[in-house]
């Protein structure tokens, strides 16, 4: 039996309603496209990694989607493997949704973020956990050891991201574990997944790395292409002015509008004194003072703007923290059964 959730569509299973006796500490986010050939060897892999690991874990797969059998296969798998969890989107929506809908149906107080497709072998993951558990880390990702066929695309956004954002990770699109704090505090935009490192050191959390084998795929496709790079980049320019500009746009706007208005006020007094002193006006001239105090003033208003709107999002988040610590002291008050 199944319950349909209409907003966001989802399907979960009757078990995820189920009260469990033991509450998982680590929770592994799968998320799965047309993975169906994938999902019996990883949870295969994932139960003997667990089993020797000694803790207590839960796997999450969020079937984005998918078109061949793996919502059946989950079903078959769930029977197997009481860990697992399996939650779906009625059409595809992407890695950062498919990971955002793990976490809202995640128990567990650590997340872990690994792909279905085996590239990396499930028996890593109490390794990447392991700085967390021990509080050493808030965050830890892998950096890839072996050779891929995208090793030349993932070495230039890497350069590219280290050398904006000024954070010493090696490999910022690779397997990841952090704690669920740090899910909670990040903005949800599309491809956040990618600069989750980013975006949460910049808040503070503390970030390591570990190395972690990368194998051939196991079955199937990628489902990631050359034509993703533009968008990449455009999404790494988007995620620098956030961090950078999104408490204190007026920085960025006031500044370029003042400089405009300073080079409009230049030229119109060079106008005038060509005009009082030579006797000769330049057209020219007096469309650039234009040009620069519109478009200064285009940017100075475009500042305040988002002035208001930094302030509205800082009064919503500090709404949402509030909320998340009452809902937190309520959890801890309820008598435990």
């Amino acid at each position: 039996m199944s319950v349909s959730i209409d907003s966001p569509k989802l399907e979960l299973t009757a078990a995820h309603l189920a009260p469990t006796v033991d509450q998982p500490r680590v929770s592994v986010l799968v998320p799965a496209k047309d993975e169906a050939e994938n999902l019996p060897l990883f949870m295969e892999q994932a139960q003997a990694a667990f089993r020797s690991s000694g803790g207590t874990y839960e796997v999450v797969v969020i079937d984005d989607g998918s078109v061949d059998d793996t919502w059946k296969v989950l079903g078959e798998l769930k029977s197997r493997y009481p860990f697992l969890r399996a939650v779906r989107h009625q059409s595809r929506r992407g890695i950062a949704d498919a990971l955002r809908t793990g976490f809202l149906n995640a128990r567990g107080s650590i997340l872990v973020f690994y792909p279905a497709d085996l590239q990396y072998k499930p028996e890593d993951i109490p390794r990447l956990v392991a700085p967390i558990l021990g509080g050493e880390s808030d965050i830890v990702t892998g950096y890839k050891q072996g050779k891929y066929e995208k090793a030349f695309v993932s070495g230039i956004y890497n350069r590219l991201s280290q050398s904006l954002f000024r954070v010493s990770v090696r490999d910022l699109n690779s397997v990841k574990a952090y704690r669920r704090e740090v899910m909670e505090s990040l903005p949800i935009r599309p491809d956040w997944h990618r600069y989750l490192v980013v975006m949460a050191a910049a808040q503070g959390f503390t970030v390591s790395e570990i190395p972690v084998p990368l194998y051939p795929r196991n079955a199937g496709v990628s489902k990631f292409g050359i034509g993703r790079i533009p968008v990449g980049v455009l999404d790494m320019l988007a995620v620098w002015f956030e961090l950078r500009f999104s408490r204190k746009p007026l920085l960025l706007f006031g500044m370029m509008g003042a400089v405009l208005f300073l080079i409009g006020t230049v030229v119109g007094i060079g106008a005038i004194l060509w005009r009082v002193i030579g006797g000769v006006g330049f057209r020219p001239l007096l469309n650039l003072i234009e040009t620069c105090l519109t478009v200064g003033s285009v940017f100075f208003a475009t500042g305040m703007i988002g002035e208001l709107i930094a302030a509205q999002r800082s009064e919503l988040s500090e709404m949402r923290r509030q909320l998340d610590e009452m809902s937190r002291a309520r959890d801890t008050q309820q008598p435990r059964e």
